[in-house]
């Protein structure tokens, strides 16, 4: 497949321009223009572009890629060694953020929603009305409903790792709020779309006493832990679409 054709059909998919981002989303790194093999990742660290490369990969695509809004403008350092390992094997790195996390078929916050309804759950899931850019924050009812300790340990088991932060209790959750990554500060969008429990990656000092004080159960369950899902599913999708070879990586990251 030609980079270019590749390209196209992901922004078709994921509609970058449509969303006001940080980073730019799409081709961030140019390399080779026949792509046959890609590997997916979370974050572009070092560790899964030397995975990369040692793969034999044409293209890296990733969740979070290089060149935030705010960040220092020089390539040297970590900088500089990242994309010089990426130009010497003429791999190219694409990635998206908020068009990721946002997508209602194969998005962060629907993948993660997915997994912990179970296979089988034909409960709908549903952007929050009126938050932009829409699906950002996900809403479901649980096909079964739970004390929060027992989702609690519902999440840790399917994502196999201890949870950052919980405020549960015993009482029963049936709609659940979703976003993935740094979205803590959606717990009073949560709140106000009447959701039991509030699900996502970090937590900040202020959001436990959000929860305790206006009644909503929160589980922080880690950054990367929760925007695995979804470069994961587009892997898939590409690999049943396009034919290519894919492979995702995880490189694990406790935060």
């Amino acid at each position: 497949m030609r980079r270019d054709a590749l390209i196209a059909q992901l922004n078709a998919w994921l509609q970058p321009e449509l969303i006001n981002d940080y980073c730019p989303n799409g081709l961030q790194v140019e390399g080779c223009l026949d792509i046959q093999k890609v590997v997916t990742g979370v974050t572009a660290s070092q560790a899964l572009v030397d995975a990369a490369v040692a793969a034999e990969a044409d293209a890296l695509l990733v969740h979070h890629g290089y060149f935030w809004k705010g960040e220092s403008q020089p390539i040297t350092g970590m900088k500089r060694r990242r994309l010089k390992a990426l130009l010497d094997a003429d791999i190219n790195l694409l990635a998206y953020h908020l068009p990721l996390d946002a997508h209602p078929e194969f998005g962060n916050n629907v993948e993660l929603i997915k997994l912990i309804q179970g296979e089988g759950s034909t409960e709908a899931i549903a952007p929050v009305a009126g938050i932009a850019p829409e699906g950002i924050l996900m809403m479901s009812q649980l096909a079964n409903p739970c004390t929060g300790h027992a989702l609690a340990e519902r999440l840790e088991a399917v994502l196999q790792r201890p949870l950052i932060a919980a405020e549960c209790n015993a009482t029963s959750i049936q709609r659940i709020a979703v976003c993935t990554g740094g979205g803590q500060g959606f717990i009073e969008q949560a709140l106000a779309a009447e959701a039991d429990a509030f699900i996502t990656g970090e937590v900040s000092e202020q959001t436990i006493h959000v929860a305790r004080e206006c009644g909503i159960q929160f589980f922080a369950a880690g950054h990367h832990a929760t925007e695995r899902y979804g470069i994961k599913a587009l892997g898939e999708k590409l690999a049943q679409v396009c034919g290519l070879e894919v492979q995702f990586i995880d490189i694990d990251n406790p935060a």
